[in-house]
């Protein structure tokens, strides 16, 4: 049985003359087993692991989505809805149209008062009203008789069909008409378009020119929306300036922030630039903290390996709790997601997403894109996914599942072909402006010219 830290203390309080070596030895093993062995663990634990186990991408997305809620709702005026997500379905409160009304310009009569017309026994209508659109009859329609309609128009009672201005001929103030009309013929009945009581929104929908026209049809001028996502970007490394800056020896300027921006602002969030920070750990930390008031944050770069890798670190000092850090995939191996806790509302998700900037792009896509469109309240939170012809080999060499960017092109079939955009080195954002999509390619593999591979896409194809 093991010795415990009382047995141990007991052994060496015990008075044996003359056994002053195994006193010390005594206190020794304690000092090692109690002392010395939970420092070195705990300095083992904050060493980075060269040797991680890598998850799936599958896996990294289960565990995200598990931390990410929807954001609260506020209310917008109608004129400001465009783009916005509904916090709650909607219902119809009338019916639309509210009546029966015209679809042609034309004439309103009883079908029955046509029964057998043809053009050489037409029939014979007194035309004994007049309905244009956002007026009523002042009278109903009787037998023998026509209103002249225009479309929109309200039909008046006692009518049930409606003929085209081209179908007839008038003598006067008579209405010729030469052939069968058909009971509810070019009618639109009420109710055609919605019932009321019937839900026609659901909770989730992105609010586009279609979903504006309904609302304002059923009386909305202001709407309840998820709230937009504000989301800090950091970027991290000596060697990055930011525009207007001067550019020294050794260093680029800062390209991730700004197509991070770009992203976010395609998947709904509000971007809000915290800079770049040096490789220094207080830097680092001092501009998280200005981000904690955001509903995400990201950084780039500075989350790997090296020893001016300080993202996770500083992380730490912020009391985050990490979820993940290595993935299996081409590009964008080492990501990092953590949650920071906060009082007053949920923990605060943060990516420390690679530096290369295709890397940077990819991961966005693949993990922080479905955690913002949660946090917007969107339904649909993944890009769409098609199946396309390989126009050329797609390789990919090494273990790790590959997202490399392709050039779709539409067929005559409506399929799609794709090819590479060329190098997929992750430092070529070039090949990121070419690319509509990107193909999803087992690890040591390669999709023959003519076979099919799955691609997400990032873009309409033209």
């Amino acid at each position: 049985m093991p010795l415990g830290w009382y047995d141990l203390k007991v052994a060496a309080a015990r008075p044996r003359a003359g056994d002053e070596a195994v006193k010390r030895k005594t206190l020794n093993a304690a000092f090692v087993v109690f002392v010395r062995i939970p420092l070195v663990a705990k300095a083992l634990a904050r060493t980075p692991c060269y040797n991680a186990r890598m998850i799936s991408v599958e896996e990294a997305l289960e565990r995200i989505l598990a931390r990410v809620g929807s954001l609260g709702e506020e209310q917008v005026p109608l004129t400001r809805a465009l783009g916005r997500v509904l916090a709650h379905a909607v219902s119809s409160t009338l019916d639309l149209p509210p009546w029966p009304n015209s679809s042609m310009d034309g004439y309103a009569l009883r079908s029955a008062d046509a029964t057998g017309a043809s053009t050489k026994s037409p029939a014979r209508l007194e035309i004994a009203g007049r309905i244009a659109a956002g007026h009523v009859a002042d009278k109903p329609l009787t037998g023998g008789q026509a209103f002249r309609i225009f479309t929109g128009g309200p039909l008046p009672d006692g009518a049930d069909s409606v003929i085209p201005q081209e179908e007839v001929t008038t003598e006067g103030t008579t209405l010729l008409v030469a052939r069968p009309v058909k009971a509810g013929e070019f009618v639109r009945p009420r109710g055609e378009d919605m019932r009321a009581g019937e839900s026609v929104l659901e909770r989730g929908r992105l609010i586009g020119p279609a979903e504006l026209g309904l609302l304002a049809a059923l009386g909305h001028a202001q709407v309840r929306v998820v709230r937009k996502p504000r989301v800090g970007i950091l970027s991290t490394g000596d060697e990055i300036v930011d525009l207007g800056g001067l550019l020294g020896p050794g260093q680029i300027p800062n390209s991730n922030t700004y197509s991070l921006m770009g992203q976010v602002i395609e998947a709904g969030g509000e971007p809000v630039p915290l800079g770049v920070a040096p490789d220094r750990l207080e830097e680092i930390e001092a501009r998280f903290r200005w981000g904690l008031g955001c509903d995400l944050l990201i950084s780039s770069a500075g989350v790997s390996v090296g020893e001016h890798d300080f993202v996770k670190a500083a992380l730490e000092k912020l009391g985050a709790e990490q979820h993940l850090w290595l993935v299996n995939m081409r590009p964008g191996k080492p990501i990092a997601f953590a949650t920071i806790p906060s009082t007053g509302k949920g923990a605060l998700p943060v990516f420390a997403l690679p530096g290369n900037p295709v890397s940077a792009m990819v991961t966005f896509e693949l993990f922080v894109r479905p955690a913002l469109r949660r946090l917007g309240g969107h339904a649909r939170l993944q890009r769409p996914v098609v199946q396309a012809r390989a126009l050329a080999a797609i390789p990919n060499p090494g273990r790790r599942r590959g997202f490399l960017r392709v050039a779709l092109t539409a067929d005559e079939s409506g399929g799609y072909g794709a090819r590479l955009t060329g190098d997929q080195s992750s430092g070529i954002l070039r090949s990121m402006v070419a690319a509509d999509g990107l193909a999803v390619i087992p690890g040591d593999s390669t999709i023959a010219a003519g076979e099919m591979v799955p691609v997400i896409l990032l873009r309409e194809v033209r």
